[in-house]
């Protein structure tokens, strides 16, 4: 039998080998992010006239949205599904995509030459456009995101406020407040949940639809007006394989017990999604016609294989068999390929599949983007693991220790 399991901060000390490493690396990061703001864009990427984004609109927006679609899938899924043993990985779920959406919108504040304009589009509406429906969707997102996090905030500090000093009148109405943001939204999460699901849906599509627009300038390879139908099946098909890898890492960072029965039931569910994106993808591009490019060696071609060859063929038939589904190994191998698919899907659409008419030269990322990008990487995983230890994300067997319980809770003692 299992023992029953309850969200809980995580203990044991904050910096480790690992830890240390990742903060240099955010650092450096941090470094070349200070050159962009007091030097110009220009100083620090090879963007230019001709190509005006580049690694980090592909990656840090683009793939960053899709990667972060664990929130919602597995609020679908959870809630919306009543699928009680998806519980235990709702909570993290919930904080992946949070942080992911954060470092989404200041992607888009540093990747933008003007970036003292990004309020723009709040009052400056414009119905017509797919990127004002993307900005406003992943703003009111990321609102409620943080809004459904707020229960773990409560759970935290309700009956916990100890101000020091002069600040302690303020424990009473703290603790007040606390408890009634519990009640109030222990009646009106559902509402807030629905409303993340639909507002998922809605931008995930619209960042294909940006690339519709970009017509002739993009690759046939990747050019379809059912792009925005592609992109959405794509966030859906990577957003249980990266619940799966977060809480894997997780799991071994603070030297959790790995939940692999739960883990498998969610990994048995991957494949039939996989299955249907790769249907549309192969329709789509024999009703087009545009299997003819492959026969060319170019990089667009060599990009193509790799994204769907490494990205949803290998991972599918890995998700089919019932062997990888039991392997905690195997099982993370699977869900690294399809998230490593999806991000090449969005490098390849923002990236590798644009040509801007009259071209001269072609674009690669600078030491600075790759910095600022790798840097965004570690120190979203810093914060992460700031939040697990703080707030109860993670959950932990409750009960009498036993030798797997002491395996999970090993930090405690």
């Amino acid at each position: 039998m299992h023992a029953h399991m309850k969200p809980a901060p995580m203990k044991g000390k904050f910096f480790t080998p690992g830890v240390i490493i990742l903060t240099l690396i955010a650092l450096n990061g941090l470094v070349f992010l200070a050159g962009r703001f007091f030097f110009g864009i220009g100083s620090v990427t090879n963007l230019n006239n001709q190509y005006p984004w580049g690694l980090w609109i592909a990656v840090d927006v683009a793939a960053g949205v899709a990667l972060a679609a664990g929130g919602f899938t597995t609020a679908a899924l959870g809630h919306v599904m009543h699928r009680e043993e998806y519980h235990v990985i709702l909570r993290p779920a919930l904080l992946t995509a949070m942080l992911g959406y954060t470092f989404v919108a200041t992607a888009v504040f540093i990747d933008i030459g003007r970036w003292y304009f990004i309020w723009h589009p709040l009052i400056m509406w414009n119905g017509s456009s797919a990127l004002f429906e993307v900005g406003i969707c992943v703003m009111i997102y990321m609102s409620v995101l943080y809004i459904e996090f707020l229960p773990m905030v409560t759970e935290r500090f309700i009956g916990h406020v100890t101000l020091p000093g002069v600040l302690s009148r303020l424990n009473a109405p703290l603790d007040r407040l606390l408890r009634f943001l519990d009640r109030t939204l222990e009646r009106s999460m559902f509402i807030f949940i629905i409303a993340g699901v639909v507002l998922s849906t809605l931008h995930q599509s619209s960042l294909g639809t940006l690339m519709v627009i970009a017509g002739s300038k993009m690759h046939p390879l990747w050019q379809t007006p059912v792009l925005p139908l592609l992109f959405l099946l794509s966030a859906i098909s990577v957003g249980f394989p990266m619940v799966i890898f977060e809480s894997m890492i997780a799991s071994r960072a603070f030297k959790q017990k790995i939940e692999i029965d739960v883990l498998s039931r969610l990994g048995g569910l991957v494949a039939p999604i996989l299955g249907i994106y790769l249907a549309f993808k192969l329709g789509d591009m024999f009703i087009r016609e545009t299997f003819v490019y492959l026969q060319e060696f170019s990089v667009e071609s060599v990009m193509w294989t790799l994204e769907v060859v490494l990205g949803i063929v290998i991972p599918l038939r890995m998700f089919l068999s019932r062997a990888v589904l039991k392997s905690p190994l195997l099982l993370f191998i699977a869900s690294s390929l399809v998230i490593l698919g999806v991000a090449l899907n969005r490098i390849n659409n923002f990236v590798v599949a644009y040509t801007p008419p009259y071209a001269f030269g072609s674009y690669f990322p600078s030491i600075g983007e790759i910095s600022v990008t790798v840097g965004f990487i570690a120190l979203l995983v810093l914060i992460y693991r700031v939040y697990v230890m703080i707030f109860p994300v993670i959950s932990v067997p409750e009960g009498p220790a036993t030798p797997q319980t002491k395996y999970a809770i090993r930090g405690k003692q």
